[in-house]
C-alpha cells in the first residue's frame, strides 16, 4: 500500500536516476526462476548516493512513525535491506537488529543478528518485495522469538498478486514507498520509456510466468 503518491513518484523517479532500477522491455533480464522481466530493481545502488539514501531512509521513518508510533525495534532484512533498515533505526534512535535467510550453521547459529526481548514491537525494513515469501520468512522468525510484528516497509514493490495474498494470508501489513504503476507513470513522463513500451509493461505484470517482449 502507497501512504503518499508524491512520495512514491519521488522516489521512483530516484531508483530511475541512478539506474537502481533499469527497464528494458525489449532486452529482457531473466530471473532466477526464469520468468522473463523488463525490469531489474537493485536499491543496494542507494546506498551509495548519500542525498538518495538519506531522502529513503527519511521517508521510511516518517512513515515508520505515521503508521506505528514509536517501536521498540527496526529488524532489517538480510542482505539487501541490512543497510537501509540501520539507517531508519538511525533516524529514528531505536535499537536495530536483522533477519537472516537461516539460522548460521556455526558460531551461535543466531537467525535474528542482535539483541531484542521478548514482547518487544518491532517493524520490518525491506528493500524489494517480489512475492514476498522471504520477506514473510523474517516475519515468521521473528514472531518465534516472541516479538509483536508491527508491519513492514519497503523501498519498493512489484505489486504482483501473489505477494498481496501472502502478506494477507500471513496477516502482515505491507506499505512501501513507491511500487510498479508510479514507476511506469514516471518513466513515461521523464520519457524513458514510450506510450507502447508501457503498455507492454503493463502487461508483464499481468503474467510474468508467461510474459514476452513483443510490441504490439
Amino acid at each position: 500500500m502507497i501512504l503518499n503518491k508524491e512520495t512514491a513518484q519521488k522516489t521512483a523517479e530516484l531508483l530511475l536516476q541512478i539506474n537502481a532500477i533499469k527497464l528494458q522491455p525489449q532486452n529482457p533480464f531473466t530471473w532466477a526462476s526464469g520468468w522473463k522481466s523488463p525490469i531489474y530493481c537493485d536499491n543496494r545502488i542507494t546506498l551509495s548516493y548519500p542525498v538518495i539514501r538519506n531522502y529513503l531512509k527519511e521517508n521510511l521513518a516518517k512513515q515508520v512513525e505515521i503508521l506505528y508510533g514509536k517501536p521498540d525495534v527496526i529488524a532489517g532484512v538480510a542482505t539487501g535491506a541490512i543497510g537501509i533498515g540501520a539507517l531508519v533505526a538511525d533516524v529514528l534512535g531505536l535499537p536495530f537488529c536483522y533477519v537472516r535467510p537461516e539460522a548460521k550453521k556455526h558460531g551461535r547459529q543466531n537467525k535474528i543478528e542482535g539483541f531484542i526481548q521478548p514482547n518487544q514491537n518491532v517493524v520490518i525494513i525491506e528493500d524489494l518485495i517480489s512475492t514476498g515469501n522471504s520477506s514473510l520468512l523474517a516475519a515468521k522468525a521473528l514472531e518465534e522469538a516472541n516479538l509483536n510484528v508491527k508491519g513492514m516497509l519497503a523501498i519498493f514493490t512489484y505489486g504482483f498478486d501473489v505477494s498481496e495474498e501472502n502478506f494477507k494470508k500471513n496477516n502482515v501489513e505491507l506499505h512501501t514507498l513507491s511500487d510498479y504503476d508510479h514507476l511506469l507513470q514516471q518513466a513515461e513522463k521523464s520519457n524513458y520509456i514510450s506510450s507502447k513500451e508501457k503498455t507492454l509493461l503493463s502487461t508483464w505484470r499481468m503474467d510474468p510466468a508467461n510474459w514476452t517482449p513483443q510490441l504490439k
